[in-house]
């Protein structure tokens, strides 16, 4: 099987592909026949080693997970003997996470592990679209805020892959959804179900006052201390990007403080048990039309160099996608499919 891999910390260009020997698989295990994966940030700072304490994962000196990658949808190959939930020629979608090596064209999972048949007619590409955004988002708006009707929730970053997620599951728990982001990709959010748009280059949301009882800031832009006094005398801030700030407000604001709050999950970190049964939710969420992909574009494997170069400049919208298999055709989308009801 052909693998990307990167023997050195750098730029888009360190990754590259050769040929690995296939994988074998256990009595409980699954193999699947990659046709398509996403880069993502993590992937980036994985390649990159920046910022700093992503080696602290990654590895100090050097790449101690030299295949990035850890979402993936194809066709179950081989099962071993024990496999009772799958079958070869199955289509299925998941996450290796917290492990990685979904850039190859071959990757082992556990059947228990978070790994789902390929809901509707949703192709390889839209399919894994949708894992990042749906199971990072989750357990920021479902487990630390609680968010539910009547609420109001921004959302930062509200085009990207974790960020048009929050924006869908922000309306599926009945709050009110505002997004922030540029005026280009304010279509696109708005169909998601957003109720209003906030363009960040014409108006700053941090300006207003008790506006929000939640601000998801999906890409980490704004701090705690910048975006608080927008918030509800109760509300609570969330951030996907971990700093020295945020882990010292974490539990003062949560045990000192009966006002606002500023909270962080590792979300990938999380027990796989526990996000096979998200996958599982998405997977019902896909089917009844409240949850749909957002592709970036979809680029293909011997090209997976401008995914990372791609998702270094900040400003994709949704998931960049690799083709990894020649069944999935590369090329531009940046927009929802047109399925997702009006009004979600």
């Amino acid at each position: 099987m052909r693998i990307a891999v990167h023997e050195r910390y750098g730029p888009p260009e360190v990754v590259h592909l050769q040929e690995a020997a296939d994988p074998t698989i256990g009595a409980s295990e699954v193999l699947v026949r990659v046709e398509a994966s996403t880069v993502g940030p993590s992937d980036s700072a994985g390649r990159s080693g920046t910022p700093r304490f992503a080696r602290l994962f990654f590895g100090l000196t050097k790449p101690k997970h030299p295949v990035l990658g850890s979402d993936f949808a194809g066709v179950v190959e081989r099962i071993g003997d024990d496999v009772s939930r799958f079958a070869p020629g199955d289509r299925v979608f998941g996450t290796l996470a917290p492990a990685m090596g979904a850039h190859a064209e071959l990757v082992v999972i556990a059947e228990d592990a978070p790994i789902a048949h390929i809901p509707g007619k949703l192709d390889a590409a839209g399919a894994v679209a949708t894992v990042d955004g749906f199971l990072t988002a989750l357990p920021f708006l479902r487990d630390l805020a609680q968010v539910a009707p009547g609420q109001v929730v921004l959302v930062n970053g509200a085009s990207g892959t974790v960020g048009s997620g929050a924006v869908q599951l922000a309306k599926h728990f009945g709050a009110t959804v505002v997004g922030v982001c540029s005026a280009a990709n304010a279509p696109l959010v708005a169909s998601l179900g957003a109720d209003r748009v906030i363009d960040y280059t014409r108006e700053d949301f941090t300006e207003a006052r008790g506006a929000y009882d939640v601000i998801f800031d999906a890409v980490g832009k704004r701090s705690f201390g910048a975006a608080r006094r927008a918030l509800a005398p109760h509300g609570i801030y969330l951030t996907t990007v971990p700093s020295a700030a945020i882990m010292v407000q974490w539990p003062l604001t949560r045990w000192f403080s009966g006002g606002r709050r500023a909270a962080i999950a590792f979300t990938g970190l999380r027990d796989i048990r526990i996000k096979a049964a998200e996958l599982a939710l998405l997977v019902e969420l896909i089917e009844a039309r409240e949850f749909v992909p957002v592709v970036d574009r979809v680029v293909a494997f011997d090209d997976i160099a401008d995914a990372h170069r791609r998702v270094d400049t900040g400003h994709k919208a949704g998931s960049v996608v690799v083709a990894v298999s020649p069944a999935v055709s590369p090329g531009s989308s940046a927009s929802a499919p047109s399925t997702k009801p009006a009004a979600a």
